[in-house]
């Protein structure tokens, strides 16, 4: 599930609406050359690589020791005082790496679909302007 929730993360700035201003346009233009950047593509994924690899290594024998306290019959009793994150969910060595790497390729998808929605988005403004003209024509007429 966090695995899911990191390579999502680019796509967020998919999330925003159509922009209706100069400034907005061009902040969406800047977030789709982000997106599109490779050395900031790179960036994303070392950041998100070096976070998990230092999390994987993060000892929890000292927590898994102080709920041992609290709750004796738990499985916490049993986790070794040097054990590590990593350790007890099973990961590998390379998994930081893997998912480095599954970040650099969502970066580059959301920023091919952001160029897409950057280019389109004149056309959906005016969409969306016709829409709403009609919405209210509909509405006068059917109050007559």
């Amino acid at each position: 599930m966090t695995r899911i929730a990191l390579i999502a993360l680019p796509l967020l700035a998919l999330a925003a609406p159509v922009p209706a201003a100069a400034s907005e346009l061009r902040e969406m233009n800047d977030t789709v050359a982000t997106l599109n950047d490779p050395v900031a593509q790179d960036r994303m994924a070392d950041t998100i690589t070096a976070m998990v690899g230092a999390l994987m290594q993060m000892q929890v024998g000292p927590l898994a020791k102080a709920v041992a306290q609290i709750d004796p019959e738990s499985d916490a009793a049993y986790i070794p005082d040097d054990a590590t994150l990593g350790e007890l969910a099973g990961r590998d060595p390379d998994y930081a790496e893997r998912m480095g790497s599954d970040v650099r390729a969502g970066t580059r998808m959301a920023g091919h679909a952001a160029s897409a929605i950057a280019a389109y988005a004149p056309l959906l403004k005016d969409m969306a302007r016709d829409f709403a003209a009609q919405w209210e024509r509909e509405r006068a007429d059917a109050r007559r």
